[in-house]
């Protein structure tokens, strides 16, 4: 994995833009300095391995495509959400203004169609379809978010279609575009699909506990922070669902306090996370949805040693401490 993903850096970071005008181009070179794991594209070249791709460099344009992507929607996302700091750095709307992130965003959604387009052109509509599939997805995923923000309550169903979407569709959509330009079948690259999303599906319960149980030495993000937000994570989520109507008036007298007001909020709402076991709850749905990606892997039609570095993958993004 470490040989694709020092490839995928590499390309990212000889990535060239204009220099003008500058408060387009700088704040999309900003973003894509900011690291993190690169774990979607890498996926796109780790799919293409696993098929029998030797060709590296053929793969890089889709690579590509799915990193900006992901950082178009990273942009947005974080403007709409107000935030501040991406992976501890000022964020886009914050170091430059509103518009500038609207627009810079914007130009990375139109450079991740500029790489897809240089991919082979046997495959180019298969591409496109799928690119253009998995981003309307996401753009569904973050409208229902900010929508259900303002619910009082949310079923289950709701919240987990909302985290398929926001998050899991690219993680398939990323595998999948590296088996079709492999030459996988349909049935192929279904399955490798089918395997992302339930990753993703994984990967975000997994977020929600560490959220509320992490360790703060290693999280790397503030313990109990959507607590304190009120976030409708699968454990707030599951709480409404099973709480009885004693402790209902503890919830909502939670729900309206703020950090400033009640202090004890998190550990308050952990104790009521605890009576009723939704954190248990939420582990064995994670570990379900791990086990339906791994069925999924073991029904692939490739060699079991080829399929060993996505279970070693999989497998450290669903233990992970942070």
């Amino acid at each position: 994995m470490q040989h694709l993903q020092q490839l995928v850096i590499e390309a990212i970071e000889t990535s060239q833009f204009p220099e003008t005008p500058s408060n387009l181009y700088d704040p999309i070179r900003y973003i894509l300095t900011l690291g993190g794991k690169r774990v979607r594209p890498v996926l796109t070249l780790m799919a293409a391995e696993l098929f029998g791709m030797q060709e590296m460099e053929e793969i890089i344009p889709a690579a590509k495509a799915v990193e900006f992507f992901h950082n178009f929607s990273l942009i947005h996302d974080d403007l709409m959400d107000k935030a501040p700091l991406r992976r501890g750095k000022t964020t886009v709307h914050e170091k430059w203004d509103a518009n500038i992130a609207i627009l810079s965003g914007d130009g990375l959604l139109v450079k991740a169609y500029e790489e897809i387009s240089k991919c082979n052109p046997i495959y180019l509509p298969a591409t496109l379809k799928i690119l253009s599939k998995v981003a309307m997805e996401v753009c569904e995923g973050q409208q229902l978010d900010m929508d259900y923000e303002s619910r009082d309550s949310l079923t289950m169903p709701e919240y987990l279609e909302m985290i398929r979407l926001k998050t899991s569709v690219l993680l398939g959509g990323a595998l999948q575009l590296g088996a079709i330009l492999s030459g996988a079948d349909e049935q192929q690259q279904q399955l490798i699909y089918d395997f992302g999303e339930n990753v993703g599906l994984a990967f975000q319960l997994q977020d929600d506990i560490l959220d509320a149980y992490g360790d703060p030495d290693t999280f790397g993000k503030i313990v109990g922070g959507d607590i304190m937000i009120n976030k409708k994570t699968f454990l707030l989520v599951k709480l409404m669902a099973v709480i009885s109507e004693d402790d209902k008036t503890v919830l909502q007298a939670l729900l309206n306090a703020t950090i400033e007001t009640a202090p004890s909020k998190v550990a308050d709402m952990l104790a009521l996370y605890d009576k009723y076991a939704v954190k248990t709850a939420a582990d064995e749905l994670k570990d379900s949805y791990t086990q339906r990606a791994f069925e999924k892997m073991e029904a692939l039609n490739v060699p079991n040693d080829r399929k060993e570095a996505l279970l070693v993958l999989a497998n450290n993004l669903l233990v992970r401490q942070q």
